[in-house]
């Protein structure tokens, strides 16, 4: 009964969209990365982004206007990462905060002895585990330009990785996939990365493993060439976890 009633409420959202087929069409052209996409994944990725739309709010910050530029160009992206998966991975929090330029955050850490700096760092983006995404325009405006470089898709996949707790890259697995097989890949190709530089892959990803995670899933989206000449096991672990070969 509550699956029939979740899609009779979807389809209702769908049928009383305020975005066309032909006004996604055109968001879509502008997010170059999409253009691989079939005719019937671009349409489902349309319908993702539309009852994405309708479960998440986005609201500016300092003083940020979000017209509907922003809000399509955030969701299709947000959405390339779970076309082939549901909305569910993106359940249990509901807003998007969009700054317009790079932003500050107050920052915590510990060092090796225990001693406690705290500082503020310049961000472009940030994911809250069971809080909100937040985003600077700036930056997420020039996602999706097929360089290896896209904030929004760097942030949603660390929801991803929070779907299990804090992100630390080891998401929730695929039924068919072996957990202790991604996480030797990984392991081990995280460590030769903090050691090795990788052509088209960002030294951010030498943070940690969440960082690791997230940065490869944009090289997996935005030049996927780039990872299975660095990563070849990696490309393959994340074509079965994301269920797409953007290759």
């Amino acid at each position: 009964m509550f699956g029939i009633i979740k899609d009779w409420r979807e389809q209702r959202i769908l049928d009383n969209s305020e975005f066309t087929h032909a006004d996604w069409m055109h968001a879509a052209e502008r997010i170059v990365i999409l253009d691989r996409l079939s005719v019937d994944e671009i349409t489902h990725l349309f319908e993702l982004a539309t009852l994405f739309l309708a479960e998440k709010s986005i609201t500016g910050a300092q003083g940020f206007e979000i017209t509907d530029t922003v809000r399509q160009s955030i969701a299709l992206q947000a959405c390339l990462p779970i076309l082939n998966l549901s909305l569910d991975w993106y359940a249990g929090w509901s807003s998007i905060i969009i700054y317009p330029g790079s932003y500050k955050s107050d920052s915590t850490t510990v060092d090796e002895f225990g001693i406690v700096h705290e500082g503020t760092q310049h961000r472009s983006g940030e994911a809250w585990l069971r809080g909100p995404v937040i985003l600077s325009w700036k930056d997420a405006k020039h996602s999706g330009e097929r360089d290896g470089n896209n904030v929004v898709i760097h942030e949603f996949v660390h929801k991803l990785d929070m779907m299990n707790g804090r992100a630390n890259g080891f998401p929730p697995m695929q039924p068919d996939m072996d957990p202790a097989n991604w996480t030797q890949i990984m392991s081990r190709d995280f460590e030769d990365f903090q050691t090795h530089r990788k052509s088209g892959l960002d030294r951010y990803g030498a943070t940690n493993p969440a960082e690791f995670f997230a940065v490869l899933s944009e090289v997996f989206f935005e030049t996927p060439q780039k990872l299975v000449d660095a990563y070849p096991d990696i490309y393959q672990i994340m074509v079965k976890f994301f269920r797409q070969t953007p290759l």
